[in-house]
């Protein structure tokens, strides 16, 4: 589980309040299948609200930890029945495409250059 700094929870927390919920955590609770929607949420967005359809604030409390642990995210807030999680996106370096050597400059093109 990653850990935050106060400042930014604070970031985190103020991007998170235009966002809608990705993920809905309906009566069934937190079962494998919705761990792995969370999981590919994270992958396309580094920020992720979740809401859970419980009114047990401790077991709500409890699947924000459990979450948290199954997929290396650190806990934003937790207001109401809504759930706000981080985790920063992996950064893939793209290969740049080998150029090919085309035929040599002219003069005209050489003089154009400079």
């Amino acid at each position: 589980m990653l850990n935050l700094t106060v400042a930014q929870r604070l970031e985190l927390k103020a991007r998170a309040h235009a966002l809608n919920p990705v993920v809905i955590i309906g009566n069934a609770g937190l079962t494998p299948s919705v761990l792995n929607e969370i999981e590919r949420s994270l992958k396309s967005h580094d920020l992720l609200k979740i809401r859970v359809m419980n009114n047990d604030r401790e077991a709500r409390d409890a699947m924000m930890q459990e979450i948290c642990a199954a997929v290396a995210a650190a806990p934003v807030q937790h207001i109401g029945k809504i759930l706000i999680v981080y985790r920063p996106l992996e950064i893939q370096i793209a290969k740049v495409p080998k150029r090919h050597k085309g035929k040599p400059l002219t003069k005209k093109q050489l003089a154009s250059k400079s």
